[in-house]
């Protein structure tokens, strides 16, 4: 069993070299707004010269949503080259 740092996916390993350094520049901050999360978060970098990128989504999601019977049958699932068994995305009908 691996124990992984909170919020990150368990499979990618660039999550997993910039979360301690996106630890620290946080380290002692009082996070007074999203903005002040955003730019200490951009301004992470390693020394091997890996940058944070990041985007602020404030888009309100609907839960609770109903789907179709069918919905597997007719959504498309494109796999990765990479982690084929893990990274995957899920297309909806009319998509590309």
């Amino acid at each position: 069993m691996a124990n992984y740092p909170p919020y990150t996916s368990k499979y990618n390993p660039i999550e997993h070299r910039l979360f301690c350094h996106v630890t620290a520049a946080c380290k002692g901050t009082v996070f007074t707004s999203i903005d002040v999360v955003k730019s200490l978060v951009e301004k992470t970098s390693t020394s091997k010269g890996l940058k944070v990128v990041s985007k602020i989504k404030d888009k309100v999601y609907a839960t609770a949503r109903i789907v179709s019977e069918k919905f597997k049958e007719n959504m498309k699932i494109v796999f990765d080259d990479y982690l084929v068994k893990w990274n995957y995305r899920a297309i909806p009908e009319g998509k590309t």
